[in-house]
This record gives structure tokens, sequence and C-alpha cells, in this order.
């Protein structure tokens, strides 16, 4: 399975929802909503400044992280900006491989 970073910020009536449900009722929805698509809910932490919550998953794959994001998106009251996250030995993979490619202008 996949990482995922998704960067939630509550908007209007989901600051509203927040406020009467609690932290602790937001965590269980996004854990079962990452369980209902065969995922599994890593972490889940509320920050201050620019984004609401950080919520890490692994996911089976990036349709069914984006099928999370957009149902998020969906609601009108959140939004979720998703980031595939790699490891270490991921990046030592990427880094071996050698793309064909060209620069602009050269």
């Amino acid at each position: 399975m996949a990482k995922y970073l998704l960067q939630v910020n509550y908007v209007g009536d989901g600051v509203k929802g927040l406020l009467k449900e609690g932290g602790t009722k937001r965590r269980a929805v996004a854990e079962k909503a990452a369980k209902s698509l065969g995922g599994k809910l890593e972490a889940f932490y509320f920050a201050f400044g620019d984004t609401d919550a950080y919520v890490i998953a692994d996911m089976p794959d990036n349709v069914s992280a984006a099928a999370i994001s957009l149902t998020v998106g969906a609601s009108g009251v959140a939004t979720a900006r998703t980031t595939v996250l790699m490891t270490a030995a991921e990046m030592d993979e990427a880094a071996a491989k050698t793309p064909v490619y060209r620069p602009p202008g050269k």
C-alpha cells in the first residue's frame, strides 16, 4: 500500500461541525473512510496555521486516495490537498532510474 498525506481545512459549517462533534469524532470518520476503501489511517493531527488537520493514510492505490479527497471536497465543508508520500528506499529506486530527457531550449 502507498502512503498519502491529506492536508484538510474546515470551512463554514465544517468548523461548526468540528466544534459540535469534536476532534475525536472527526478522526473516527477519517478512519472509517480509509477502511471503507481498503486503507488504514496511520495518523491524524490537528494543527494551528494554514492547515487544520494533517492525515496520513495507507491506501491501496491513487484511485482510492483520490476518492477520499474528492468526497471531502464535495462535502462543501472541508477541503483536502493530497500528497503521495515515498519512503527513502522508493526515492533510491527513483534516483537509480535514468529517463530520456531534454531540457527546454536545449
